[in-house]
């Protein structure tokens, strides 16, 4: 299993960030690797919300299953991927500056299938590869965040 963890500090509160991040549908906005979001059901915030992500990373297509597992507003948000790719990923919000500003971290533990490469393409795929993609993904929520203000 891969750990991938990334964080940024973004210029605004945890309330005015959480803002931003609470729609998941919204997150195609500054995910790159994000291409479409659709929910698996009527509901599309909380614990026990489930979508798949249509994700692509260069030529590798994918849908990704996941359920929302933690959910504590301006706090953090948690997801179980159960799809070809599986495991758990947190987005976690900690004010800095008083609460003027906000460290944002994204951490996931996965597996990839065989045919991704199992634990080499977990090491390459995951931690080189989606990391930087992610790193990459975090500006652009930090531009999402500072146009925003």
């Amino acid at each position: 299993m891969a750990r991938i963890t990334v964080g940024i500090d973004l210029p605004a509160s945890p309330e005015r960030v959480w803002e931003i991040v609470e729609p998941i549908e919204r997150h195609v906005d500054w995910m790159a690797d994000a291409v479409a979001i659709r929910f698996e059901g009527a509901q599309t915030r909380g614990v026990g919300t489930k979508f798949l992500c249509d994700t692509k990373v260069g030529p590798i297509t994918l849908t990704d299953k996941m359920e929302i597992t933690e959910w504590v507003p301006q706090r953090a948000m948690g997801v179980r991927h159960v799809g070809v790719v599986t495991g758990t990923g947190t987005f976690t919000l900690s004010p800095l500056d008083g609460g003027r500003a906000t460290r944002f971290e994204w951490s996931e533990d996965l597996r990839f299938p065989w045919w991704l490469g199992g634990r080499l393409g977990e090491i390459i795929g995951g931690k080189l590869v989606m990391g930087a993609i992610w790193r990459r993904n975090l500006k652009q929520l930090k531009k999402i965040v500072e146009t925003a203000n």
